[in-house]
């Protein structure tokens, strides 16, 4: 597997179909809490272009992936990396 690549936002923002605004509720949706770090990554799955979210809530951190093509949860882990919910 290859590891995950940070993207210039200019670089990849034009890929993108949805933005940053409609992913981060997207995220929120899935884990809600607070957003305390984002990012727009290259990594393998779904379009291989997706947003990556640390959401953190009173019990705990999690990751949560979306797709930045289809809007799709991508994965929601754990901080600790356990996966909780992952889809292709």
């Amino acid at each position: 597997m290859l590891p995950a690549q940070a993207t210039s936002p200019a670089a990849s923002e034009d890929k993108a179909k949805i933005d940053m605004s409609h992913a981060r509720d997207i995220a929120l949706k899935a884990y809600p809490g607070k957003i305390v770090k984002e990012e727009l990554e290259r990594k393998p799955g779904g379009s291989g272009l997706r947003y990556s979210f640390d959401i953190t809530s009173a019990k705990a951190t999690h990751e949560v992936g979306v797709d930045a093509t289809t809007g799709e949860v991508l994965e929601l882990a754990g901080r600790r990396g356990r996966r909780l919910k992952h889809r292709r």
